[in-house]
């Protein structure tokens, strides 16, 4: 599998950025890692394995991305307000600089995104908020708002990253049409430690059905745990179901 480490250093963060190009051709995915997770771990934990055949016949190549969690929603050192400033920084790295290198690197116009736990909010957040850049998702056992992290906390930079909030409110027809062309799966389990990720699932599948947004929202067995197994499973399955 052909596979290219590509460094920087981000003006939106202030630091140097790792990201990992698996594949050597097709639609690009963004990759993102869970909780306080790095960019290796997308092949670490099999992902990349899970797709070989997709990877291999040329008709996906992932982007996998650093992740910086521990500076952002999981800063328990920070005020709220802090931490989704430091957020919002991230998000301006991944729109206005990898998906640039995206469209350099593989001639796409626009990417899909992907990731598993904290990486589904992260891959739902940068869809929904930017559908002039990605057009498409696989969001696996995510959590759509932050109360894990900053409780009760709202203020407007959080709110326009929550997007069980700000899609409630979402009225804009140049964005709403954008999303309606994209295609969108979000995937739970309904076994251990699942709960809080299919509640906020549940929300979420209510919200596109008001807004007229069409997505897969699947809920697989009450053996499905939130965990890397799964996640394996289900990301080829989706990935195929959606158009690869």
């Amino acid at each position: 599998m052909h596979t290219e480490e590509h460094l920087w250093f981000s003006p939106a963060l202030g630091h140097d950025m790792v990201l990992r190009v698996h594949g050597h051709d097709g639609r690009p995915v963004v990759a993102f890692p869970s909780q306080n997770g790095r960019c290796w771990d997308w092949e670490g934990f099999g992902m990349t394995e899970a797709c070989g055949e997709l990877i291999e016949a040329g008709r996906v190549r992932f982007i996998a991305v650093d992740g910086i969690d521990w500076q952002s929603w999981t800063n328990q050192g920070a005020h709220p307000s802090d931490r989704a400033r430091r957020h919002a920084a991230y998000d301006r790295y991944i729109a206005d600089e990898v998906i640039p290198f995206v469209r350099d690197r593989t001639g796409w116009a626009r990417a899909w995104a992907t990731g598993a736990s904290m990486g589904a909010y992260h891959a739902a957040n940068v869809v929904l908020r930017h559908p002039d850049r990605f057009d498409g998702l696989v969001a696996m056992s995510g959590l759509y708002q932050l109360s894990l992290f900053i409780g009760d906390h709202m203020d407007e930079t959080t709110y326009f990253h929550t997007p069980l909030a700000y899609l409630s409110n979402l009225e804009d027809p140049r964005y709403l049409e954008r999303l309606r062309q994209a295609r969108l799966a979000f995937v739970v389990g309904q076994g251990a430690w699942e709960e809080p990720m299919i509640e906020d699932a549940r929300a979420m599948e209510w919200i596109l059905g008001v807004k007229g947004i069409p997505a897969i929202v699947d809920y697989w067995g009450h053996d499905v745990d939130h965990d890397w197994p799964w996640w394996r499973k289900m990301l080829p399955h989706y990935l195929e179901r959606l158009g690869v």
